[in-house]
């Protein structure tokens, strides 16, 4: 989204969110507040928690989801590499970092602002806590700046609701073994804001701020529930980048460098339940749209499994060929350079034989999909990856994927530097028939080569 564009539908959501809750504010004071939400969600490596994605989650309804929805996101750490200096001037005296780990200053050495200590009664947080980037660490610095912001404009009561939006969308919290949600301590939460900062809110309207909060999170992590799983896959590759830098340079992060950002959305995406991805609190959602979500998210995390299990054979295989030329091999070395709109330049898999007449068949539904999407490809291109995979479509093709398991295991274990290169390379499940996996690419790899190496010779003679 275009940063004007962006500012303006910003300030639009400022004004007229306010306007609904009865306040008005200075058109000053509103461009301020755009201009440091939309500077600081378009910071350099946002690639999915960007100002479309704060539009997205706040709707166009609700105006306590609509202002939480623009600060649920300010603060990201992994993604951003810290704290964006925009914003740091809310939180400096508040927290501190010590080996890289950021938390809240002990009691004797914390600034006691109200605003700081409401936000650490709705999250439950306290003086002298460590931050966790996976627990809640981004969503309380941003619920802080939040709060921080709107003061001047909104009730405590009204401010109580979009910190507790924003505690909501802290993801993938199952119940404690006592059956307790994180929508019910949530709710004990506002219970005790209520009374230790008088707000003056009902029992009525504190479960009513709690299923607002569900309602806006559900919306955070709806892209697990899409329909199709080609648009889930879309947003996993949106964010790879963010926390995997070196993917921004198309043709110059290494064969390692990809894999491990494969590796560890595949070890995330296996870690997670559907139950754990979307909440349900007091019938919100009602029954039928909340078994909606989980089995279109059961679906999606299904396909994205082997999916992935797919691409990290494939990396692993290829790093594995690698090895024999150095240990930072680029990507584009092994498998062409990055294509550009209106140039053609040599790639690996043309230099692949057609197996097509002999390949493997998908047995499953599941398999099938997989395969379509390794073959044709994900529904949007990405900057930094082609989104479909023909080195992966002709190893499934070649092996079938009644073999991906055994040999998923084995990929991990020489990643995980349990076996060598070469003993990997020489998995029973690479040779099957008539049809040498690891040969076959190798001599496409020597190919490759001695075709890039005949245009730079030409290009020499020229």
């Amino acid at each position: 989204m275009d940063l004007t564009v962006a500012y303006q539908k910003c300030l639009d959501c400022l004004s007229s969110s306010l306007e609904q809750l009865g306040v008005f504010a200075e058109r000053s004071d509103l461009e301020a507040i755009s201009d440091l939400i939309i500077q600081t969600m378009s910071g350099q490596w946002r690639h999915f928690h960007t100002p479309s994605h704060i539009f997205e989650v706040g709707g166009s309804g609700d105006p306590i989801e609509v202002l939480s929805a623009l600060f649920h996101d300010l603060v990201y750490v992994q993604v951003d590499g810290g704290i964006n200096l925009n914003i740091s001037r809310y939180i400096s005296s508040h927290i501190c970092e010590a080996n890289g780990q950021l938390a809240i200053f002990e009691e004797e050495d914390c600034q006691h602002e109200r605003p700081f200590e409401f936000v650490c009664c709705i999250f439950g947080f306290a003086y002298g806590q460590k931050l966790d980037p996976f627990r809640g660490q981004n969503e309380f610095l941003s619920a802080v700046i939040a709060v921080k912001v709107m003061q001047s404009f909104l009730s405590w009561a009204r401010l109580a609701e979009i910190t507790a939006c924003i505690e909501a969308t802290i993801p993938f919290r199952g119940a404690s073994q006592t059956g307790h949600t994180a929508s019910d301590e949530l709710h004990d939460n506002l219970v005790r804001a209520n009374r230790e900062f008088d707000l003056g809110m009902s029992e009525a309207e504190i479960v009513g701020a709690v299923k607002r909060a569900v309602r806006l999170a559900n919306r955070d992590v709806e892209n697990f529930a899409l329909e199709n799983p080609a648009e889930f896959l879309d947003n996993t590759w949106n964010l790879l980048p963010e926390t995997n830098h070196d993917l921004i340079g198309a043709n110059s992060y290494t064969v390692r460098g990809y894999r491990r950002s494969i590796q560890k959305m595949e070890g995330f995406i296996n870690f997670l339940k559907p139950e754990v991805v979307f909440s349900q609190y007091e019938n919100e959602p009602d029954d039928a749209r909340y078994q909606a979500l989980l089995t279109n998210t059961r679906r999606n995390l299904e396909t994205a499994r082997l999916y992935l299990g797919v691409k990290l054979i494939t990396i692993a295989i290829l790093e594995a060929l690698s090895y024999r030329l150095g240990r930072n091999v680029h990507i584009s070395t092994m498998m062409g350079e990055f294509p550009e709109p209106g140039v053609t330049t040599p790639a690996l898999e043309n230099f692949l034989p057609d197996i097509s007449g002999f390949a493997a068949k998908p047995r499953t539904e599941l398999e099938a999909t997989v395969l379509e999407l390794l073959s044709k490809g994900r529904t949007q291109e990405s900057a930094y990856d082609l989104k479909n995979s023909p080195i992966a479509t002709f190893i499934v093709q070649a092996i079938g994927f009644d073999s991906l398991s055994d040999l998923l295991i084995s990929s991990k274990s020489f990643l995980g530097g349990n076996i060598g290169s070469e003993e990997f390379l020489c998995h029973e499940a690479l040779k099957i028939d008539e049809v040498d996996v690891v040969g076959l690419i190798t001599q496409a790899e020597i190919q490759l080569s001695n075709q890039r190496a005949g245009v730079f010779k030409l290009a020499r003679a020229v």
